[in-house]
């Protein structure tokens, strides 16, 4: 049996929805990408990060879940254009059954650079993101 977070998540994740996303995040949480190793704090940050990447994966969708209580991983794969790529959420809830982390692992590193180029191509024309990078200055 999942989780009612853990249901939500499988059902807005991939819509790229980033207001969606948001109601399933702490105020406080944290988000390890697998493209660099710096953190990314704050819903309103993480949301729209994450919103991005829901717009970038095609054909995504969770394979496997496993977990129970507040620790959770959702096995997933997508296409970042024609690149295929598999990786796992791994997902802490907090006591508010919101989610306080979020680290995300992928494979193969041809498609994780596919990734990371997109990314920073959407984020360095987002407005948002200049405001959200002097957070993590």
């Amino acid at each position: 049996m999942t989780h009612p977070t853990i249901n939500r998540l499988q059902e807005v994740v991939a819509k790229g929805d980033d207001s969606q996303i948001a109601d399933l995040l702490a105020e406080d949480v944290q988000f390890l990408p697998p493209t660099y190793w710096k953190t990314w704090t704050g819903r309103a940050p993480v949301a729209a990060i994450l919103g991005h990447v829901g717009q970038v994966f095609s054909d995504f969708r969770y394979r496997r879940i496993m977990g129970n209580g507040n620790d959770w991983a959702l096995e997933f794969q997508c296409k970042i254009g024609e690149f295929d790529a598999v990786g796992v959420d791994l997902i802490t809830l907090n006591s508010h059954d919101l989610i306080s982390h979020f680290e995300v692992v992928m494979r193969p590193y041809k498609s994780v650079g596919v990734l990371r180029a997109a990314i920073m191509e959407r984020v360095t024309t987002d407005p948002r993101f200049l405001q959200y990078q002097k957070a993590l200055s």
